[in-house]
């Protein structure tokens, strides 16, 4: 078979599968790992699919294909891609039955939330950037480059990263892929962790907690239709699938540089289905079962092409210096965010981390989060900043491309 311009074998195809499920398998062990109430959930996932990419990608790329090595990079990027419809769509489902009324009661909350996090990391970068060019050999233009893909992947933004790519000069764009892979580690890692730590060091009532973001969220909930429904499928599998084949549709529309992408596309067409539930007689809402195995296995699907991918940049390109820059940038719009919105805003604890998992434009920590606080009503929260802070993130990296070129 000929596939990405490469020869794949059946055979490869199998292995490539293998890999998956091991790599799935020591992770979720990793993930169930507990330190103090601590753990790394699904994140473990990833932290297995970096070390793999780290230690064995070449091994990778000679079993699956017979020519260069950028088309196992395009395989892994189908299964990243296929996690990511998987998992946003099934969290627009779930968040869209309370995702209006919710975003018309907090409107303004959310969308100066994710606009206070974006442009704190645009500072942090821009920060880093003046800073930084008296300690390096590169020039202005080739660390912006780099900065601004740590930028990216401290926020684990793939359009902000395709805009940068797509605005600085060719010769640098690999300095902006290489940037995005440093970052990418801790921009998962730090995210799901603080989402676990905060609770236990405000000793939050978990319980007290979910009442009061069901109290937020009930009032924009949609009224029962009257009548039997028309169910497609068992399951649900058919209004999912339509769901994503309209979103992708949507996502991949562009104005200049700028386009929803397939999360962004995918997310929108998801929570109008989750909010209206039935199109006439004819139900377009998945089964909760449905929608959890989806989401799940969305997540690691994700985080496993992402991971694999990753792992072979970091190791190749790693210097000190430039984690730190993104460990900073990851930091200080995380905890500036936190800050405001448990101070300014007011928010519940609830309402202020699925903000910020939005607002970091963070899959891995949605998905944690849901755990930590066991209600999946965090997802609407995530859902309201999530299109703010990914406009945000794209105007802000090409912004400061520009002034620094």
């Amino acid at each position: 078979m000929n596939l990405f311009g490469g020869i794949i074998s059946i055979q490869s195809i199998t292995y490539l599968m293998f890999t998956v499920f091991a790599i799935a398998s020591v992770g979720y062990a990793l993930g169930r790992v507990t330190v103090k109430g601590i753990s790394l959930g699904t994140a473990g996932v990833f932290i297995v699919a970096l070390l793999y990419g780290c230690f064995f990608y070449d091994s990778l790329s000679t079993a699956l294909v017979v020519g260069e090595s950028t088309y196992v990079s395009n395989a892994l990027k189908i299964v990243e891609n296929m996690g990511l419809i998987l998992f946003v769509t099934s969290v627009g489902f779930i968040a869209g039955p309370n995702f209006f009324g919710n975003f018309k009661k907090n409107f303004k909350s959310y969308v100066v939330l994710a606009l206070v996090i974006i442009i704190m990391g645009g500072l942090a970068c821009a920060g880093c950037i003046v800073v930084g060019k008296n300690f390096t050999d590169l020039s202005v233009q080739e660390l912006t480059a780099m900065l601004v893909g740590l930028l990216s992947g401290s926020l684990t933004s793939t359009p902000a990263f395709s805009a940068a790519k797509s605005t600085v000069a060719p010769e640098l764009e690999d300095l902006v892929s290489v940037g995005h892979g440093i970052a990418y580690l801790f921009g998962v890692i730090g995210v799901v962790l603080f989402v676990q730590i905060i609770p236990k060091i405000l000793k939050v009532d978990m319980a007290e907690e979910r009442k009061k973001l069901v109290v937020a969220d009930t009032s924009g909930a949609k009224k029962e239709y009257k009548g039997k429904l028309i169910e497609m499928d068992e399951f649900g599998f058919m209004p999912f699938a339509l769901a994503a084949i309209l979103g992708i549709f949507i996502g991949s529309i562009k104005i200049g540089n700028f386009s929803l992408t397939t999360t962004g596309g995918c997310l929108l067409v998801s929570l109008v289905f989750g909010h209206f539930a039935h199109f006439g007689s004819v139900s377009v809402t998945p089964k909760t079962s449905t929608l959890k195995v989806f989401r799940e296995l969305g997540l690691m699907l994700f985080l496993i092409g992402a991971g694999v991918a990753g792992g072979a940049s970091f190791v190749k390109y790693f210097e000190a210096v430039y984690f730190i820059y993104g460990i900073i940038m990851t930091l200080v719009p995380m905890i500036v965010g936190f800050l405001f919105a448990k101070y300014v805003l007011k928010l519940s604890i609830l309402n202020n981390l699925g903000s910020i998992t939005g607002g970091m434009t963070s899959t891995p920590a949605l998905g944690t989060l849901i755990n930590t606080a066991g209600t999946e009503n965090v997802a609407s929260a995530y859902a309201a900043t999530y299109p703010v802070a990914l406009i945000a993130v794209v105007l802000v990296s090409q912004f400061l491309i520009i002034i620094f070129r």
